[in-house]
């Protein structure tokens, strides 16, 4: 399903409009990039999950289907975390989930001449409309070149005396 829209979404509306997609078609998992979708902004998948009410399993490395279940184990600081979500969830991806496959010419072919049902916001029921506004840009300050140091001593002694950190 592609939904056509001449305004550029921000996240709330990017998940407003995935939320009316989950209400038309009723799936078991929805499954998200970890950030693309919202701008780098890693919020999409997360507001989608509370505005449907549905379990959400964010920076997924593994997944594993059960009968009316998944598990979604992700990466944290202390090694790997497991969750069990009841089904229907949503699953937001990390990029070691899965191997890309790469289609062959005849498979894409074919799917160019499968219907791609498209809709838009209005017909469901969304209105797409931009809540953060952008006041400036600037490029950061520009950094001092570095200093290098012959041997050990010296660089203790300019940590010492120069940079007075030690």
């Amino acid at each position: 399903i592609q939904v056509e829209t001449d305004d550029m979404p921000d996240s709330l509306s990017a998940a407003k409009i995935l939320k009316g997609v989950v209400e038309k078609e009723g799936p078991d998992m929805v499954i998200l990039g970890k950030q693309s979708i919202d701008s780098d902004n890693n919020q999409t998948g997360q507001m989608l999950g509370a505005l449907t009410g549905m379990p959400q399993g964010t920076f997924a490395s593994k997944v594993e289907v059960g009968d009316g279940f998944v598990n979604v184990t992700r990466e944290i600081d202390g090694g790997l975390q497991t969750v069990k979500l009841n089904l229907p969830a949503v699953v937001t991806t990390d990029l070691r989930l899965n191997e890309p496959r790469y289609a062959s010419l005849p498979n894409i072919m074919k799917a160019k001449r499968k219907p791609l049902e498209t809709t838009s916001p209005d017909e469901l029921g969304v209105e797409v409309k931009r809540t953060i506004k952008l006041l400036k840009v600037e490029t950061p300050a520009e950094r001092s070149a570095g200093v290098k140091v012959a041997d050990v001593d010296e660089l203790v002694d300019k940590l010492k005396n120069e940079a007075k950190v030690l």
